[in-house]
């Protein structure tokens, strides 16, 4: 066992150096749910622990960082999403603070961000949905790169995790890269360590861990889930786009195309104007993450899930949740050199 524990050290060494961490697992940043309570527990148990700021102001985000440093001396992140109309100032709070790691998400970020984290001190970590991109996030200066395949919960690309390893693990070598997407045992984080990997980043099976602040309904959700339940929201209109988000589907994911036919009638009514239809069909979910996760509806809110959800069998710490990993990527391990 000591010698396949030393193996997987050295496979995700890049990763555990990077993040100054035991273990190269990034928690997943997701909104109203990577808070304090979780990043901390995931920094404490050797991960690392991702604050989702989403749409928070740059004081909530302070009030955030400060409540994390006070459960946890360990290191951890934060996530910023390209867009927000605050992003310098939310920069600007992470420096103070000393945060070590800031993700820039959701785009391709501006210069103006990348230039103020670089000349912060911090490391900055990005995403890329191709090989051309990430190594032109390189060239701009991220320190590191996370692929994300379709697998995941939440606001999704087109390509699966399989794909994008395989496209680009092989050829991006300059900076450590994370791999993220469907990810729920540790088998599977082995495979993509050896593919040239430095770690990977979870969120689904932290989502339904004790130390989540999610509903208790929000968390039996996930239970009863199978990976088939987890599907992305549906385009019904091409001329009013959805941007696909992978979450279980309820009473809300079928409400959801009702008013998009609804309001698509309008439209060709003549009752709306096309940009009024568009915001009618962009404002349905508005406030329904919060609902499932904070309020527990789990009927008509957004319960945002990745494809791993079928792995999540029980409320678990997420200390336990690591450890069983581990295991399990050890134990992968020892039977490969089993005679």
């Amino acid at each position: 066992m000591a010698d396949a524990r030393a193996r997987l050290d050295r496979l995700w060494s890049r990763g555990t150096a990077f993040l100054g961490t035991q273990y190269a697992i990034m928690g997943g940043a997701m909104s109203w749910v990577s808070e304090m309570h979780l990043v901390s527990a995931i920094s404490n148990a050797g991960g690392f622990g991702v604050i989702a700021c989403g749409a928070m102001s740059p004081d909530q985000l302070a009030a955030q960082i400060a409540g994390t440093q006070r459960l946890t001396d360990k290191p951890f992140g934060v996530n910023l999403i390209t867009m927000h109309p605050d992003l310098l100032d939310l920069v600007r709070v992470c420096l103070e603070a000393k945060v070590g790691h800031i993700v820039l998400a959701g785009g391709i970020p501006p210069g103006p961000a990348v230039r103020a984290v670089k000349d912060g001190g911090a490391k900055l970590i990005t995403f890329t949905p191709s090989l051309a991109l990430g190594k032109r996030m390189v060239r701009s200066g991220a320190d590191a790169i996370v692929i994300e395949g379709s697998e995941a919960g939440g606001h999704i690309g087109p390509v699966s995790l399989t794909v994008l390893a395989q496209e680009i693990l092989p050829h991006l070598r300059d900076v450590p890269v994370f791999v993220a997407g469907g990810l729920g045992r540790g088998e599977a984080i082995l495979a993509y360590l050896e593919m040239g990997a430095s770690g990977a980043q979870l969120g689904t099976r932290f989502a339904a861990s004790s130390e989540s602040i999610a509903h208790e309904k929000f968390k039996k959700f996930f239970i009863q889930a199978s990976a088939r339940d987890a599907l992305p929201s549906v385009e019904l209109d091409a001329r009013f786009p959805v941007i696909p988000v992978r979450g279980l589907v309820n009473e809300g994911t079928r409400k959801f195309l009702e008013h998009q036919a609804e309001t698509r009638d309008k439209f060709l009514a003549g009752d709306v104007t096309k940009e009024e239809a568009q915001l009618l069909i962009e404002r349905f979910w508005a406030g329904a993450l919060r609902r499932a996760v904070i309020d527990g509806d789990v009927e008509t809110g957004s319960v945002m899930a990745g494809q791993s959800v079928g792995m999540v069998t029980k409320v678990q710490p997420v200390a336990e949740i690591i450890e069983e990993l581990i295991a399990q990527a050890v134990a992968a391990l020892e039977d490969r050199a089993a005679p």
